[in-house]
């Protein structure tokens, strides 16, 4: 009987935190994890849950990974590639439906607002992509359901934002193509995405038809919306030292050498393709504010000077 909870990738950040949780709300022996590296997971496999590896680099791993599956919390591919980046979620669709998933919550991105399909910002591409692939497979078989979640940008990635300012070693200033006004980013803990999730999907899981998220965008956004000046104001406070925001030209932040190293994904010259974010976060796109991570967690989301209190002191 395909009735389990799956979740591929296991092993990162917002995947570990979705497992940590979902196994406080259902049985272990109803969970597969789904990893690069499965002996990460030998304390979820110690308590029943099943355990199994694929690699989205190697889209051979995903056929029957999925099997005994009824629903199934895929996490993106951590790359701004965006053609090969739908290539392997599509890849990972299509295997999970070979074996008989039913119902795919797809961990999107919080670029392009609340449900909109149109975006400046390269590293939405391929979410925008994989968004409209699973509305598609809906529409051609009904039986087929799915659930969007647009997860908040996480407070602890400011410094893809930030052109990687340091906490620990902080500087002045922070260059990045952007004058720091609003629109801003409502800015989101990972942890809290991540228990609103395992929430959902246990929820889904419980009575499917009820759901209130079928074959819909839900967004999980912070509590309210800071501009990068705010965001810069809130390292302020925290270090207790000024910090501004310095606008410069595209390739000067591309030049900076912590942006060179922070932005490898796989090697190539990815600042200048980053930098669209900025273009989205100016037009809004990262501004949308919504009650429903509120909502799901039966309480107020961590403010985002909060959570970089708590980064600062571990």
């Amino acid at each position: 009987m395909a009735n389990k909870l799956g979740i591929f990738p296991a092993s990162g950040g917002l995947g570990g935190s979705t497992l940590r949780h979902l196994l406080e709300q259902v049985p272990s022996n109803e969970v597969v994890l789904i990893a690069r590296n499965p002996e990460r997971l030998s304390k979820e496999k110690a308590t029943g849950a099943i355990v199994r590896k694929a690699d989205y680099d190697n889209t051979q791993t995903l056929d029957q990974s999925f099997d005994g599956i009824s629903s199934l919390n895929l996490i993106s591919y951590a790359s701004i590639q965006n053609e090969y980046r739908f290539e392997v979620h599509k890849a990972a669709i299509d295997a999970a439906r070979k074996s008989g998933v039913k119902h795919i919550f797809y961990s999107s991105l919080a670029f392009a607002g609340d449900g909109d399909l149109e975006t400046k910002a390269q590293v939405m591409l391929a979410h925008l992509a994989t968004e409209k692939y699973l509305a598609q497979l809906h529409d051609q078989n009904p039986q087929f359901t799915y659930t969007v979640v647009r997860q908040g940008l996480y407070s602890e990635s400011f410094p893809l934002y930030t052109a990687f300012f340091d906490l620990k070693a902080p500087s002045d200033e922070i260059r990045i193509p952007h004058d720091g006004s609003g629109p801003g980013l409502a800015w989101a803990k990972q942890d809290e995405l991540g228990e609103a999730t395992a929430k959902l999907v246990a929820q889904h899981a419980e009575d499917p038809a009820a759901f209130p998220y079928l074959n819909k965008t839900v967004l999980l956004s912070g509590p309210r919306a800071l501009s990068l000046n705010e965001t810069a104001g809130v390292f302020s406070r925290v270090l207790n030292k000024p910090i501004k925001v310095c606008q410069v030209p595209v390739n000067e932040y591309a030049k900076q050498p912590q942006v060179q190293t922070g932005l490898t994904y796989g090697g190539g010259e990815w600042a200048p393709l980053w930098a669209t974010a900025f273009d989205g976060i100016r037009d809004g796109e990262c501004a949308a504010v919504t009650p429903n991570l509120a909502q799901i967690l039966g309480r107020e989301p961590e403010q985002f000077e909060t959570t970089i209190r708590n980064m600062l002191s571990t």
